[in-house]
């Protein structure tokens, strides 16, 4: 596997596995609440150990905790002593009942949350690719995609993005970038081996045709695909709403047990874990035009997730989880 993909048509070079930090939102605010809160000593360590295993970037985001993941993140890389060339942050505005000018206006909050990290602003802003979380704002995408330009023209990040932007808002924001002289590098959507919308509604293939990334979240559909749960892990005492979903119960866990199989079968012969083949198929199967970030709650999870760089699946692997993977979500949408 390539050890960098570029991030749209940005001088972003990114890891093909990075890591979601939702989890180090101390379990505060609306959204940090799905989860448990994290010892800070813990996501040192989480945040140590990818990096040694060759994640080289962290996506975080205004919402996880109103701030309180952008500011672990930060002290866990300051109290490491990671070097600053050595990892890329992406992070979210946040546009819901906002309109475009607050970018701007909540941006140095952004700067602040992430204050632990120590660099010059004149040679690399803390921030290096900032999104877009989603499209529903108060004011246009074509404005709030300016205001993101403008900030890469200030030198204020380095890059722009969007998450969960259907194919009409994401040429839309792309349009208005290029405008400015400004690449769209990526949108970020949910995607996985048994979460395929993107390749049906028309965002894949327009991402590939504007060369904008794929940043696929929960790639693991929320830890289905790791196989723990079909080997008796008790989905009740998970913390979150997961638990709710379908694919969790007994019928999900029936239904996704043959692609979790197969998972198995192929992750014996590279002498890995389930896990790390559903990765390794994510951001091997489009080529360089997709990358993941999944998240990790422990060092363990944190080596797995590095893990998958090291699995290189050949054509036939790749095809035969592709169709599996089809298959399982049309069972599982029958489920509903």
């Amino acid at each position: 596997m390539d050890k960098t993909y570029q991030l749209g048509a940005t001088d972003l070079e990114v890891s093909p596995v990075g890591l979601g930090t939702w989890q180090f939102s101390r379990s505060t605010g609306l959204a940090g609440r799905y989860w448990a809160a994290i010892p800070q000593e813990t996501v040192a360590e989480i945040v140590r150990v990818s990096l040694e295993g060759g994640i080289n970037w962290f996506d975080t985001a205004e919402v996880y905790g109103n701030g309180a993941s952008e500011e672990s993140l930060a002290e866990a890389l300051a109290k490491i002593g990671a070097e600053r060339d050595d990892y890329v942050i992406a992070d979210k505005w946040f546009p819901a009942f906002r309109t475009a000018g607050s970018i701007r206006k909540t941006f140095p909050a952004r700067e602040q949350a992430l204050a632990a990290i120590v660099v010059d602003p004149a040679a690399r802003p803390n921030i290096d690719l900032h999104q877009i979380h989603q499209p529903l704002s108060l004011s246009s995408i074509g404005k709030q995609a300016a205001e993101m330009g403008h900030l890469v023209k200030d030198g204020l990040v380095r890059a722009v993005g969007v998450s969960n932007f259907n194919e009409k808002r994401m040429r839309q924001a792309h349009t208005r970038l290029a405008a400015m002289g400004v690449p769209l590098a990526s949108n970020q959507m949910r995607y996985s081996l048994i979460d395929r919308e993107i390749e049906r509604n028309g965002v894949l293939n327009a991402a590939k045709e504007l060369g904008v990334s794929i940043i696929a979240y929960s790639p693991l559909s929320q830890g289905i695909l790791t196989g723990r749960f079909h080997e008796g892990e008790d989905i009740k005492q998970s913390h979150g709403p997961r638990k709710w979903l379908g694919r969790f119960k007994p019928r999900g866990i029936a239904a996704t047990r043959p692609l979790v199989d197969r998972l198995r079968a192929v992750a014996a012969d590279h002498g890995c874990t389930p896990a790390q083949v559903a990765l390794a198929w994510t951001v091997q199967m489009h080529g360089t035009h997709m990358v993941a970030i999944p998240g990790a709650s422990s060092p363990s999870q944190a080596g797995s997730n590095a893990g998958a760089l090291q699995v290189e699946l050949n054509t036939d692997e790749l095809a035969d989880l592709d169709q599996a993977g089809r298959d399982t979500e049309r069972i599982l949408k029958k489920l509903r």
